[in-house]
């Protein structure tokens, strides 16, 4: 069984329940996985993918015999997360009952963790999993915005004439942290235009909410610069239990990579 590691035939929850279970979580994350519709997605590869390939070797040779070279291969491993949260028995057994009001709070606040963690990573960096964040890596200068919301035309222009002038060709996306994506959307300019509008012609590509990232970053969607390597992708496995509640968990392994630090700039407050 590909997902035998979830251990979800050990939980005291019906088909149906699970059903239940898959069908909110990939609700609540859905819309803030950002990265993924902005970076090039390759996978799932399966629990079992364990590195990516580099293509590069080691520097040091290391063969014991003269006239022998021995190098070794560059990997870059996958990291494994994951978030806990407990399901109450007594909601799974009115869900069976098909109550349509089950108590997943738990399960949205895992969910908001995984997508907080996958974004930061991509776009700030996770060191000691070796992931170099997009806006970490750009050899750009950062755009200071201040509070000066109804100029982020101006910083996402100039951002825009930054990449065309490093010769990285569009369309661009762009993603906005919580507070920049809402403050953007809440934005009217002269003559009633929506600023998120404007942004998009500017852009010529998608403006997501990015839960996670610092500011903002304008990024190339040419592809081939920004790549997510998905092992397991995220989903709902079983710990333990007891007579009044399920301790589950959500689960993914990923590495991520930036092949053209050149062909992003952020924008940071």
């Amino acid at each position: 069984m590909a997902n035998g590691h979830l251990l979800r035939g050990h939980a005291p929850i019906s088909e149906a329940g699970w059903a239940l279970i898959d069908e909110e979580a990939k609700a609540r994350l859905t819309a803030g996985l950002a990265a993924r519709r902005l970076v090039d997605f390759s996978g799932p590869k399966g629990w079992e993918h364990s590195a990516v390939d580099l293509g590069r070797v080691a520097e040091a040779e290391i063969s014991p015999l003269d006239h022998v070279e021995g190098r070794v291969r560059r990997v870059q491993p996958l990291v494994e997360v994951r978030a806990r949260f407990t399901v109450s028995r007594a909601e799974l057994a009115a869900g069976d009952r098909g109550a349509e009001d089950v108590d997943f709070a738990d399960l949205d606040a895992a969910a908001q963790r995984m997508v907080v963690s996958e974004n930061t990573a991509v776009f700030h960096g996770w060191s000691e999993a070796g992931i170099d964040g997009i806006a970490r890596v750009s050899p750009h200068d950062a755009i200071p915005c201040g509070d000066e919301v109804e100029r982020y035309p101006s910083f996402v222009a100039r951002a825009v004439e930054t990449l065309l002038r490093n010769g990285v060709a569009g369309p661009y996306g762009l993603a906005l942290g919580r507070e920049e994506y809402t403050r953007v959307i809440e934005t009217a300019e002269r003559g009633g235009v929506l600023l998120f509008d404007h942004l998009r012609q500017i852009l010529g590509g998608p403006i997501v909410w990015a839960p996670g990232v610092d500011g903002g970053v304008v990024l190339s969607q040419r592809g081939g610069d920004f790549l997510f390597e998905s092992g397991q992708d995220i989903a709902v496995g079983y710990e333990s239990h007891d007579a009044g509640s399920v301790t589950l968990y959500l689960e993914e392994s990923f590495a991520f990579r930036v092949a053209s630090p050149e062909a992003a700039v952020a924008i940071v407050r």
